[in-house]
C-alpha cells in the first residue's frame, strides 16, 4: 500500500485503497505523505471520521512515522491537529465575555442516563476550572467530558468570535490550532471539516496538494449530513428570543412569522415535497425571509456599537451571539426560497419530532454530493481515500462514482492491497434460508434464531439491529431465556456500553446503527455477530428517493446505485466487526434470506468479507459450541 500511495503522489492520480483491518494503513499513507512534504516542500492534510483513530493516528502512528521518516531524511516533519472552531475552549467566553444561558444553567441534568450525572451546572463549573490549567483548549483532552450544553457555555462558533476586539485574542485556543496547522508538514482533520470545505468555505484548512482521507466510506454521508439544514417555529422562536435579549432588537413581526411558518406546517403531512414548498409553505417561508432580514439589519447595528463602545466586553459578545444567530436563520430560509428542489439539487421534506413537544420541522438536504466534493476537495491536488470497505460488489466504482472521483479532472484507480486475515479460514458467514423474508419489525422465528445462536456461542455476541424495538426485543428475550449479561443501546453511553462489553467475554451487546461501524472488539468478546435484516434505506427516506429518482432519469439502476449500495456498504461494516486480528474466529449470521435468494444478494455477498458460506444450522451450532468450549 506505501507503493501505491508513493506512486499515485508521483504521478498525480487518485487513489483508492482498500486496505483490511490490521494492515497498518496509516503507517502506509503517513510515510510516503512525509517524505512528499519534507522532500518537496507540500503540505498533506489526513481527514478522519472517528476519533478513535484521530487520536490513534496522533499518539501512535504519527510519531513513529515521523521517526523512520527522520532517520531517512534528516528532517522530522511537523505534525499538527485541526478540528473546528467550536471544539476550543474560548477563554473570553470562560471569563464572562459572553451572557450565560441561564435556563440552561440551572438545568437538573444533561448528562444522559447515567445514575448521578453532574447536573449542568457542576458541569461547567469544572469547565472553567480545566480552562485554568488546559494547554490545548480541545474539548477531547477534558476527561471525564461534559455534555452538549455544558460545552455550549463555554465555546463559541467561528461567527460569533470577536476577532481582534477580543481581549483573548493573543491567547486563543483556535487560532492557536490554525497557526499550527498553517506550519506543519501534515495535519489532522475530521471528516466535518471536509464537509465545511465543501460547504463553500476552503479557508478553514491551510493550503495543501495532497488529501488522504482515511475511513473514506463515511466521507459522502457526513458531507450530506453537512449540507442539510432544518428550520421549525421553535428554532424561530429562539431566534427571535436571542435577538431580544442580546441586541435589544425588535422581533415582533419575526415571532409572528414564526408562528406563521408553524401554521402552514401544521397543515402539511409527514414526507417529502417533491416539487418543492407549496404556495401556503412558499408564503410562510417568504414573510420568514423579509422578517429575519429586518432584525439582522438592527442586530447589526447593535453588534456595531456595542464592539465600538465596550471592546470586548459583554455586550460585545452577546451582540455577536445574536448576529450569528440571525444570519445562520437568514441563510437557511434564504436555502429554502431558492429554486434548489426544482432543479433537484436539494430534497426538501415536513417531519414531526418523534419525541418532545418540537412542532413539525421542515428540512432541506443536498441529494448528491458527489460534485461538490469533486470540486472541492480533488481539484488540483492528489486524493487518497482508503478504508476496509471500498470495494462494494466486488468493484471500486459504486464507491468512486458516490465520493465523487468519477467526476474529479484527474483519473483514478482502485487498490485492493489486501488483508492479513484468512477469513475463510476465520470465519462462517451464515444464512438461516428457513427464515421468512423480514416484514415490519423482527419475527418470532428470527428472535428464537437469536436465541439459539447466542446459547451455542454462550454470549460473545455483537447484535447489529435495523431498528430500537428490534434490539429492545432481543435484549428482552435473551435476559427471560439466559442467564448472560446483556447490554442494550440506550440504557447507557454508547462508549461506557462497549468498554463493558468488552471487559466480559462472555457478555452480549445488542443495538442499532451506531455499533454497525466503529466498534472495535477484538478476541473472543465478539465471537458472534448477528445481523437481523439486510441493511436497506427506510422505503419513506427522502433523500435516498430523491437520489433513486435522479439516478434513474440519467438511465441508471436507482435501486442497485441508492439502496443496494448503502446495503453493501452497511453489511462490509457490520460483518468485519468479527474478525479484528489474525487469531479472532467466530460466526456472522445474517437473518435474511433475501442475501441468498434475491437477485442482489450476490452483490451484496461480495462486499462483505470473504468468510465461509453456510446455510446449515446444525454445522453453526456445533460450531459456536465448540469455540464457547475453547
Amino acid at each position: 500500500m506505501t507503493r501505491r500511495v508513493a506512486r499515485a503522489i508521483a504521478s498525480g492520480t487518485h487513489l483508492l485503497a482498500q486496505a483490511g483491518t490490521g494492515t497498518g494503513k496509516s503507517l502506509a499513507y503517513l510515510v510516503p505523505a512525509m517524505i512528499h512534504a519534507v522532500d518537496d516542500g507540500e503540505r498533506a492534510v489526513v481527514s478522519t471520521a472517528t476519533l478513535a483513530l484521530q487520536r490513534q493516528i496522533l499518539t501512535r502512528d504519527a510519531p513513529l512515522a515521523a521517526d523512520a521518516v527522520e532517520a531517512l531524511t534528516g528532517r522530522r516533519p511537523v505534525v499538527a491537529l485541526l478540528k473546528g472552531w467550536q471544539n476550543y475552549l474560548c477563554r473570553h467566553r470562560v471569563a464572562g465575555g459572553y451572557p450565560d444561558d441561564d435556563d440552561a444553567l440551572f438545568a437538573a441534568s444533561d448528562a444522559g442516563p447515567r445514575a448521578g450525572a453532574a447536573s449542568l451546572g457542576e458541569q461547567v463549573v469544572r469547565l472553567r476550572e480545566w480552562a485554568g490549567r488546559t494547554a490545548t483548549g480541545d474539548r477531547d483532552d477534558l476527561v471525564p467530558g461534559v455534555s452538549d450544553r455544558a460545552w455550549a457555555q463555554a465555546s463559541v462558533s467561528r461567527a460569533e468570535c470577536l476577532g481582534p476586539a477580543c481581549p483573548f485574542h493573543d491567547d486563543c485556543f483556535p487560532a492557536a490550532a490554525r497557526e499550527a496547522a498553517a506550519r506543519a508538514d501534515v495535519v489532522v482533520t475530521n471528516h466535518a471539516m471536509l464537509g465545511v470545505v465543501v460547504a463553500g468555505n476552503p479557508g478553514v484548512l491551510p493550503e495543501h496538494d495532497l488529501l488522504v482521507v482515511d475511513e473514506a466510506h463515511a466521507l459522502a454521508d457526513r458531507v450530506r449530513s453537512q449540507g442539510a439544514a432544518s428550520l421549525s417555529a421553535a428554532a424561530v422562536a429562539r431566534v427571535a428570543a436571542t435577538a431580544r435579549k442580546h441586541a435589544s432588537a425588535v422581533v415582533s413581526d419575526l415571532e409572528a412569522a414564526g408562528q406563521g411558518l408553524q401554521a402552514a406546517l401544521a397543515a402539511l403531512p409527514d414526507g417529502r415535497l417533491s416539487a418543492g414548498p407549496p404556495p401556503a409553505l412558499a408564503e410562510a417561508l417568504a414573510a420568514l425571509d423579509g422578517a429575519a432580514r429586518g432584525v439582522l439589519t438592527g442586530v447589526r447595528q447593535a453588534a456595531g456599537s456595542a464592539g465600538g463602545a465596550q471592546g470586548g466586553g459583554a455586550d460585545a459578545g452577546g451582540a455577536a451571539l445574536a448576529r450569528t444567530a440571525v444570519s445562520d436563520l437568514v441563510d437557511v430560509v434564504e436555502r429554502m426560497t431558492s429554486d434548489s428542489v426544482a432543479q433537484h439539487r436539494d430534497v426538501a421534506w415536513v417531519e414531526r419530532p418523534r419525541m418532545g413537544a418540537e412542532p413539525p420541522r421542515l428540512t432541506l438536504a443536498p441529494i448528491d454530493v458527489a460534485g461538490p466534493v469533486a470540486d472541492a476537495l480533488f481539484d488540483e491536488r492528489v486524493a487518497v481515500l482508503t478504508s476496509a470497505t471500498l470495494a462494494l460488489g466486488g468493484g471500486f466504482e459504486p464507491m468512486a462514482r458516490d465520493l465523487g472521483l468519477t467526476l474529479a479532472a484527474a483519473p483514478w484507480e482502485g487498490a485492493d492491497v489486501g488483508t492479513p486475515f484468512d477469513y475463510a479460514r476465520q470465519g462462517i458467514l451464515y444464512t438461516p434460508t428457513h427464515l421468512a423474508r423480514p416484514g415490519r419489525g423482527i419475527s418470532e422465528a428470527a428472535l428464537d434464531e437469536v436465541l439459539a445462536l447466542t446459547e451455542a456461542s454462550r454470549g460473545g455476541m455483537l447484535g447489529l439491529f435495523s431498528s430500537r424495538r428490534a434490539a429492545e426485543e432481543a435484549a428482552g428475550v435473551l435476559r427471560g431465556a439466559t442467564d448472560l449479561t446483556v447490554y442494550a443501546q440506550g440504557e447507557d453511553q454508547l462508549p461506557a456500553l462497549v468498554e463493558a462489553f468488552a471487559a466480559d467475554e462472555d457478555a452480549c451487546l445488542v443495538g442499532t446503527l451506531s455499533l454497525w461501524q466503529g466498534v472495535d472488539v477484538p478476541g473472543r468478546t465478539c465471537r458472534l455477530v448477528i445481523i437481523d435484516r439486510i441493511p436497506f434505506p427506510r422505503p419513506d427516506d427522502p433523500v435516498s428517493q430523491a437520489r433513486s429518482e435522479a439516478v434513474a432519469a440519467a438511465g441508471g439502476n436507482g435501486f442497485m446505485s441508492v439502496a443496494a449500495t448503502h446495503a453493501a456498504l452497511l453489511l462490509a461494516q457490520g460483518a468485519g466487526r468479527l474478525i479484528r486480528r489474525a487469531e479472532d474466529r467466530g460466526v456472522v449470521a445474517v437473518l435474511d434470506p433475501r442475501l441468498r435468494t434475491a437477485r442482489y444478494g450476490s452483490f451484496l455477498a461480495r462486499s462483505m468479507p470473504p468468510l465461509w458460506p453456510t446455510r446449515n444450522r446444525d454445522v453453526v451450532l456445533g460450531a459456536l459450541g465448540r469455540l464457547a468450549a475453547m
